[in-house]
């Protein structure tokens, strides 16, 4: 646009400059035939200016000696040279002259007869430049605010235009956070992004009946092993009861029985991970005091981790208050124990504070923390760094307290990493 504006300025700059030269020389012309025509000798007797410091009129030899002279100019109009010339045709010329207010336009043209003096018309240039001056001033500052004001009618068209895209951005935020049957806003218009709208509306019910399936698989497959776990489970304990303990199949027996009771928890963390997946978590809120929540979760720990040389300790939160599910609460905190006390080193420390708009539950031990690449991902589903792949449990653990934190309408994160910290955040009551 720029350059556009600039090219028109041009243009109509150099138009009028031609223009205003094609007048002042038709009047120069005009004025230099009134002295020389009818043929006759020139003269420059009653010759009256308009304006004597911006026109002149003089009569110079064909060898250029000044015979007469009419205005401000003071000396010769013309050198010998051009005076030479003059006297066998029409000459124009533009120069600055003494005497005459800004640069000169000038016309020496000589009577009819042969060895006629040469008539020489001169006008000031400065009301032509004044005109072209204010021409380029209207030019800038006109293109300056031709340029804002189409800047800001660019910026409103863009925006308006782009309107339905952001709408579709924010709704797209929306279903990333939260799932619901919802699509993007289609705009009325039945344009290219009505069509991608379209497009990702049917990508997102496919992605989505996708996920309703898996989410359904998963949970009729954690439903339907119980019962047979839970068989197997009750045939081993009874097989180990006729066996007793010094027959050779006893270590078998019992590790088979854990085996069934890891198996259990699977299927029980599946489901929870399949409800939690379809905003169907069972939550039941209640007013809790969470020092008391905290020793509880450290004393079902506390002889599993004595057996390792290590402590439990709550500190803090002497009289907090928590509005959330107890026993949802627990697991997690559970959770977060269990894979201190599997992946972790050291005191365990469990604690809680307030802050802003609800509070801070945190388990921190003295261990090394998450690898890098699995810091980031800790609380997505089947997480696991190489360490846990050589070790127990199933990455589901994490992802378990995640939802349950989501579910209270807070989250869980990593927060540190010497001391490694996890923490759950949970909002205040409303």
């Amino acid at each position: 646009m720029l350059l556009m504006l600039a090219s028109a300025a041009l243009f109509v700059y150099l138009r009028l400059r031609a223009d205003l030269d094609d007048q002042i020389d038709a009047n120069l012309r005009s004025r230099a035939a009134a002295l020389v025509e009818p043929p006759r000798e020139p003269s420059l007797v009653g010759v009256a200016l308009e304006d004597p410091e911006e026109s002149f009129v003089q009569l110079v030899s064909p060898t250029g000696e000044v015979l007469d002279s009419v205005g401000t100019l003071r000396g010769d109009a013309l050198s010998p040279a051009e005076a030479r010339r003059a006297a066998a045709r029409t000459v124009t010329l533009e120069r600055r002259l003494p005497g005459v207010d800004g640069p000169v336009r000038l016309l020496a043209r000589s009577g009819s007869g042969e060895g006629m003096a040469i008539v020489v018309v001169g006008q000031s240039l400065l009301d032509r430049n004044d005109a072209l001056t204010n021409v380029v001033t209207s030019f800038v500052v006109g293109g300056a605010v031709a340029i804002v004001l189409a800047s800001m009618i660019g910026y409103l068209l863009a925006t308006a235009g782009l309107a339905p895209v952001e709408a579709m951005r924010r709704r797209a935020r929306e279903v990333s956070m939260h799932p619901g049957d919802e699509g993007l806003p289609l705009p009325a218009a039945h344009d290219e992004i009505r069509r991608l709208g379209e497009t990702l509306n049917e990508m997102l019910a496919r992605l989505r009946a996708a996920f309703e399936r898996e989410s359904r698989f998963v949970a009729d497959a954690s439903h339907e092993v119980r019962t047979p776990i839970a068989i197997i489970k009750t045939e081993l304990e009874s097989a180990l009861q006729v066996a007793g303990t010094e027959t050779p199949v006893h270590a078998s027996l019992v590790a088979a029985t854990e085996e069934c009771d890891r198996l259990t928890q699977l299927a029980e963390d599946l489901l929870v991970i399949a409800r939690a997946g379809e905003g169907k978590l069972p939550i039941r809120p209640e007013p809790t005091q969470v020092r008391v929540l905290l020793g509880g979760v450290r004393d079902r720990f506390a002889d599993r981790a004595s057996r390792g040389g290590r402590v439990i300790r709550v500190e803090g939160a002497p009289d907090l208050l928590v509005h959330a599910d107890p026993v949802r609460l627990r697991q997690a905190l559970g959770n977060l124990v269990e894979n201190a006390l599997r992946h972790g080193e050291g005191e365990i420390v469990l604690g809680a504070r307030s802050s802003a708009g609800g509070i801070e539950i945190d388990v921190s031990d003295e261990g090394p923390g998450f690898p890098p690449d699995l810091a980031a991902r800790a609380f997505e589903r089947f997480a696991r760094g190489d360490r846990a792949r050589t070790g127990e449990g199933a990455g589901l653990g994490l992802a378990i307290v995640q939802a349950i934190a989501e579910g209270h309408g807070g989250s869980a994160a990593v927060v540190g990493t010497a001391p490694m910290t996890l923490r759950i955040w949970l909002p205040n009551a409303s």
